[in-house]
């Protein structure tokens, strides 16, 4: 019996690894492809200057940056650990997941059919304090999505370029999503409907509960605030400092998704954050969003049913290159050579780089 019990696992998990590898790959994109923005090449484990907005090659070998490791005598930051329920909040409160993946709308090729059901759930959160923070003192902060674990993993980076003074003395928290992914689940309509749903919930239900939980002030200047995530959590950043000018300034990126992602359709984005390229940035005026986006060579295109034209992650940051440089902001874009989506392997080099160069500047009181 156990024999044969084994033997049938075996047969599942390699029917289980035939059909991922089995399954279509997106295409390795060239930075010179057509359409593409003008690059600057870098040297393989060179990152760009930190004086420079434009855009960048990388790749395809990467060497993890050397503020990864510890060093003795730097001084360590703490970490702390919260929950949120979401019964105890006034917004997204209760939450959404979907029953199945939607269907195209035959009526409107830009969004999904998609039934949902009402859900409870709990939020974590990890909280990064630097060693330097002085109890009483307004702290500059960086919100990352998709935490808590960022507050762990990016704890030894930070002690280094604070200790080396490359950046502030920031606070970092990480707030974990909540659940699911996409059209129909919370995280989705956390992340990627274009409004200031999100860092309203951030303002009112998470940030007092981290000043009170972990005995820490945070800054009310948008020049001390950041946002970063990956993903639908890096489209998410920028919603932010786009809908919420007034609390983000900062806007860290990998892999954002900058295609059209909001669910339910709302006719005034009716592209989601495509709109972004393709009609906000250029059209308004230009907002104090200082930006940092990178991208992979074999990134994401068209993940879903949806084939709507506006679901190629290189294509959309291509694009969010060449509208951010037009309109004279404040950005650097990195396409990360033999990376795929969230581009980890290229992260492990010019993260660090990427914090210290969305941070430069800045000084409490100045406007920086």
């Amino acid at each position: 019996m156990f024999k044969s019990l084994m033997a049938f696992l075996i047969a599942v998990l390699a029917c289980s690894e035939a059909s991922a590898q089995s399954r279509p790959q997106p295409p390795t994109r060239k930075f010179d492809d057509p359409g593409a923005p003008p690059f600057k090449v870098l040297k393989e484990g060179e990152n760009p200057p930190l004086d420079a907005y434009d855009n960048f090659v990388v790749g395809p070998n990467y060497t993890p940056a050397p503020e990864r490791k510890k060093v003795d005598g730097v001084p360590e930051g703490k970490v702390e650990q919260l929950v949120i329920d979401s019964k105890e909040t006034k917004l997204f409160n209760p939450g959404i997941a979907r029953n199945e993946f939607g269907k195209v709308d035959p009526s409107n090729p830009k969004t999904l059919i998609v039934e949902t059901h009402p859900i409870d759930y709990q939020r974590k959160i990890g909280v990064y304090v630097p060693a330097q923070y002085k109890a009483g003192t307004e702290a500059p902060f960086m919100v990352v999505h998709d935490g808590p674990g960022q507050a762990n993993g990016f704890k030894t980076i930070l002690d280094n370029l604070i200790q080396q003074k490359r950046i502030p003395p920031i606070v970092l928290i990480s707030i974990g999503n909540g659940g699911g992914d996409a059209q129909g689940h919370e995280r989705g309509k956390e992340y990627d409907n274009m409004n200031g749903d999100y860092a309203e919930y951030i303002e009112t239900e998470v940030l007092p509960r981290v000043e009170k939980h972990c005995g820490v002030k945070l800054t009310k200047d948008p020049n001390g605030r950041a946002a970063m995530g990956n993903s639908s959590g890096g489209s998410a950043a920028l919603i932010m400092a786009w809908f919420r000018n007034d609390l983000y300034h900062r806007v860290l990126t990998t892999s954002g998704t900058f295609v059209n992602q909001a669910w339910p359709f709302d006719p005034k984005y009716p592209g989601g954050a495509w709109g972004f390229h393709e009609e906000l940035i250029p059209n308004s005026p230009k907002k104090p969003i200082r930006l940092f986006i990178s991208v992979g060579d074999g990134d994401l295109l068209n993940p879903n049913v949806m084939r709507d034209g506006m679901h190629d992650w290189v294509e959309a940051n291509n694009r969010m290159a060449k509208a951010l440089k037009a309109k004279g902001y404040e950005y650097q874009y990195l396409f990360c050579q033999g990376a795929r989506h969230s581009v980890g392997n290229a992260q492990q080099q010019f993260l660090p780089h990427a914090i210290e160069w969305v941070w430069k500047g800045y000084a409490p009181g100045t406007g920086g």
